[in-house]
């Protein structure tokens, strides 16, 4: 437990980093807009056609935009999870979690880190964070559903580890094990 928590806590740093990275991102991109309505207010509501359809375009073209800096960030995030685990587990067979749990991973092959980091990442970040780009674009059910369902992935994950053979579904997949080791 003390190893998950201390490796999802550098993960959610890494989201905050990359959340204040979006953040400005978007204000950017809020800027230009209301810059680029300035400049041409009087030609949006003198052109043809009514003015409040082409401000609704306008919104949603802008909403479209910013929903695409938000995947991207959700995006990046899931695959710096994924480096960090996967770049862990082959340089040391351990994350820095695993490290101060004193935890290292048996049978830890390159191609075994990488399955290895793929299903953890899945079940600790993608599965929500994909939840949360549906969530963006407004596809409500279907967020709700993906959102369940990585719950349910979550805990298929776990919850072997807490079996008497303490392997988890991302170990069983890779073929490795979790063993004590000494931390030096």
């Amino acid at each position: 437990m003390l190893a998950w928590t201390a490796d999802f806590a550098l993960v959610l740093l890494f989201a905050w980093l990359i959340g204040g990275l979006t953040l400005h991102r978007v204000l950017a991109h809020v800027t230009d807009t209301v810059g680029l309505l300035q400049s041409s207010g009087w030609a949006l509501l003198a052109g043809h056609g009514s003015a409040l359809g082409r401000t609704e375009h306008l919104l949603g073209t802008m909403w479209q935009q910013i929903a695409i800096l938000v995947v991207q960030a959700f995006a990046l995030l899931v695959a710096g999870a994924f480096l960090y685990h996967w770049i862990s587990l082959t340089l040391f067979r351990r994350t820095p979690g695993k490290f101060l749990a004193g935890l290292e991973i048996a049978s830890c092959t390159r191609r075994a880190a990488a399955v290895r980091a793929a299903v953890s990442t899945s079940a600790d970040i993608a599965c929500f964070a994909l939840a949360c780009c549906l969530l963006v674009f407004g596809a409500f059910t279907a967020a709700f559903t993906v959102w369940l369902l990585s719950v349910i992935v979550f805990w298929y994950n776990v919850l072997p580890a807490l079996t008497a053979s303490g392997r988890s579904t991302a170990d069983r997949l890779a073929g490795t094990t979790v063993i004590r080791r000494s931390r030096h």
